[in-house]
């Protein structure tokens, strides 16, 4: 099991801070940041906008990630929207 946070505008908008989940859901493995973004996207239109590729940052276990990052159990996954400054 890994545990996914949401930070920033990201946790309003999906109403969430915290979601366990499961890697392995029957006969599929979710193995990579792409694999677990997609899996999260088909839980609605608003996770899907939400986190789509470019507009939620992610990091594995407090470390930037690729969408090419391989994910584990255990792991602790957190997408963030981008930072801008001014």
């Amino acid at each position: 099991m890994v545990t996914i946070l949401f930070f920033g505008q990201l946790k309003e908008r999906l109403d969430t801070s915290r979601l366990p989940l499961e890697l392995v859901d029957g006969s599929k493995c979710l193995d990579s940041v792409a694999e677990l973004r997609i899996f999260l996207q088909t839980k609605g239109d608003v996770w899907k906008e939400n986190l789509a590729y470019g507009s939620a940052l992610v990091a594995v276990n407090q470390q930037m990630a690729t969408e090419d990052t391989p994910i584990k159990d255990s792991d602790e996954i957190a997408f963030f929207p981008p930072v801008t400054g001014g």
